[in-house]
């Protein structure tokens, strides 16, 4: 049998040498990208503009007495929380808040499920700073038992929190529309839901 000639092995160690690079190039572009902790804290501070507006802090206060207007003073009549956030005895917030907006400037807004937080998930967003509102909104003890995805879905999805977009004549939308507002949450939740320090 003869020698192998030089250019055989030149040619086989460069064959060799392709096949490993190919090998670690694909496993480098396998592997998933690390999180952007810093795009998931901007995003998050985006986020935060929307519910500190007053569309989603005036039911989310940090006492039992829902706020209204854009300058989310307390709400009149005396209104309270009650036991399943719908309002006490005779003042429950269907009394006035029907299953949509009444028309007119101020007119009382309305959705079907109209409602606060119940007492044992209040969700206050009013006076909290972004590190600890993202800290409370990640919590599922505090969010009700939500997992990011489930989070997502609320604010992308549920009937009530999309009412904050349409909230009737006289009243201020959110900084950012609903799929601005989502889209940001995905960036948050993709960098590992990153809170700003």
């Amino acid at each position: 049998m003869s020698k192998p000639s030089k250019l055989h092995l030149s040619r086989a160690i460069l064959g060799s040498a392709a096949v490993v690079g190919l090998l670690a190039f694909s496993s480098v572009a396998q592997t998933p990208p690390k999180p952007d902790a810093a795009a998931s804290r901007a995003a998050f501070l985006q986020v935060y503009r929307v519910l500190t507006s007053p569309r989603c802090q005036n039911c989310h206060p940090p006492g039992d007495s829902p706020l209204q207007g854009d300058d989310s003073h307390v709400h009149m009549q005396n209104v309270k929380r009650g036991a399943d956030g719908h309002g006490v005895t005779a003042m429950r917030c269907d009394t006035c808040h029907q299953t949509a907006n009444l028309p007119g400037e101020h007119m009382p807004p309305g959705n079907p499920k109209w409602a606060l937080p119940p007492p044992e998930h209040k969700m206050v967003f009013v006076g909290r700073s972004p590190a600890d509102l993202c800290r409370q909104i990640k919590d599922p003890k505090q969010n009700g038992g939500r997992a990011m995805e489930q989070l997502l879905h609320h604010i992308a999805d549920d009937d009530l929190v999309g009412w904050g977009w349409n909230p009737g004549d006289g009243r201020t939308s959110p900084p950012l529309s609903r799929s601005d507002t989502v889209a940001q949450l995905k960036i948050w939740i993709a960098g590992g839901a990153a809170c700003p320090e």
